[in-house]
């Protein structure tokens, strides 16, 4: 997935048709995200509550001077794109597609730019926007600290909280009372609700554990400069003893909903957790789709090859997650006849069976030819292994689909005696 080229299996003449395709005009990239929001809304709507996932992440494209409508990353060497997209997951943590993506350049230092801030509301607002077209689904806005922003809490009530926000706190932000207090204060004081524990996986230098969590809740009133002030639920999830030598995990978060109880603090620590899940996303776009390694010479270009890739990157995840919580489903629910007869035929040698086999089966074997062993211990197939999987299918596919078409036949080979 490195390069145009490199996904044209048709040689020049399909390559040149994608550059084509990229440069058409009337392919505008905005419509091509919303063709892909109509199935995710049908997904969204047979959900009960979905997570709205945003993040922002970067695309170096330093080192490429032909490529004309960049801007600087954190410093003028570095040259890219802003990524701020809306993943929607459910409970479960089963991706559903991409709604929305905000992407910009910034300009020189010195000049006039629009806020950046404001993605993050304009975000809220699009999420907002989908709820109304999903009334029997609440939607959830979930964002790390660079989401902590008044002018979001604000904006969800001015439209009556039509999506649900849980944000990681950002701001020790001062409070609506007589003494002036601050959040942060508020929620320390309250006594201790219970504990919740959860097993946190290895990333970094950090080993995997078991973390036991205290939780805290506080309803508290954000200070105003007149009148009655916005109203939020802190919850503060504190590691007490971490083990020695790790650093304790904390989440302080911030919501519209009214908590009151262990259970409802456990279910939204367990959405906070998921919000793990863009940054795999990112990681998909950029080490398995390779987006940073793009080579067009127009943001234009870039901005419609962007789009389809985000969809790709979805379809990836989707079959990750999916596999892992519906093992059980139909593997047509993600596969086409072919791609899961190819897969079949190819892993086990032999026709593939009448009735198609389950979601688990494929995905496992898709895994395996991306270099997952499946052994007893091992975790279940990771978004590597996937990405890779599913390249090797496609080709797969291709070559069966070509011989198929020239109703090739191969001479056996006899078997040499010494």
């Amino acid at each position: 997935m490195a390069s145009v080229p490199n996904v044209c299996g048709g040689g020049w003449a399909e390559t040149k048709a994608a550059y084509r395709l990229l440069d058409n005009a009337r392919l505008d990239f905005r419509e091509v995200l919303r063709a892909h929001s109509v199935p995710t809304l049908e997904r969204i709507r047979q959900q009960s509550r979905v997570l709205c996932l945003q993040d922002t992440t970067e695309l170096d494209y330093s080192g490429r001077p032909s490529m004309a409508g960049l801007g600087r990353l954190n410093y003028e060497q570095r040259q890219g794109l802003y990524l701020h997209p809306t993943l929607v997951i459910s409970e479960a943590g089963v991706a559903l597609g991409v709604t929305d993506c905000w992407h910009w350049a910034r300009l020189p230092k010195g000049e006039p730019d629009l806020a950046e801030s404001l993605r993050w509301v304009e975000g809220y607002e699009r999420v907002a926007e989908m709820a109304a077209l999903a009334p029997d689904t609440r939607l959830v806005y979930v964002a790390d600290r660079e989401g902590d922003l008044r002018a979001l809490i604000d904006r969800a009530e001015q439209l009556g909280f039509a999506a649900d926000y849980l944000i990681r706190v950002r701001h020790d932000r001062k409070l609506n009372d007589p003494l002036d207090g601050k959040l942060r204060a508020a929620v320390e004081a309250q006594p201790v609700l219970g504990t919740i524990a959860f097993d946190l996986p290895a990333g970094g230098n950090r080993p995997a554990r078991q973390v036991t969590q205290t939780i805290r809740l506080a309803r508290v009133e954000l200070k105003t400069r007149s009148g009655p002030g916005p109203q939020v639920t802190v919850i503060l999830a504190r590691e007490e003893a971490p083990p020695e030598g790790q650093e304790a995990v904390e989440w302080c978060l911030i919501t519209n909903e009214e908590i009151t109880t262990l259970e409802q603090a456990r279910a939204r620590i367990e959405w906070y957790r998921k919000r793990w899940w863009i940054e795999v996303y990112f990681r998909i776009l950029k080490s398995g789709c390779r987006i940073e390694a793009l080579q067009l010479r127009t943001r234009e270009r870039l901005e419609r090859a962007l789009v389809l890739y985000l969809i790709v990157a979805w379809r990836i995840l989707m079959l990750m997650t999916l596999g892992r919580e519906h093992p059980e489903w139909c593997c047509e629910v993600v596969f086409s006849v072919e791609e899961w007869q190819t897969a079949w035929a190819i892993h086990h040698r032999t026709p593939p069976p009448a009735t198609p086999p389950d979601l688990g089966a494929i995905v496992r074997i898709v895994a395996g030819f991306g270099g997952w062993l499946g052994r007893k211990n091992d975790p279940p197939p990771g978004p590597k292994a996937l990405w890779q999987g599913m390249t090797k299918l496609s080709a797969y596919v291709e070559a069966v689909t070509a011989i198929r078409a020239a109703e090739i036949k191969f001479p056996q080979r006899k078997r040499i005696r010494h």
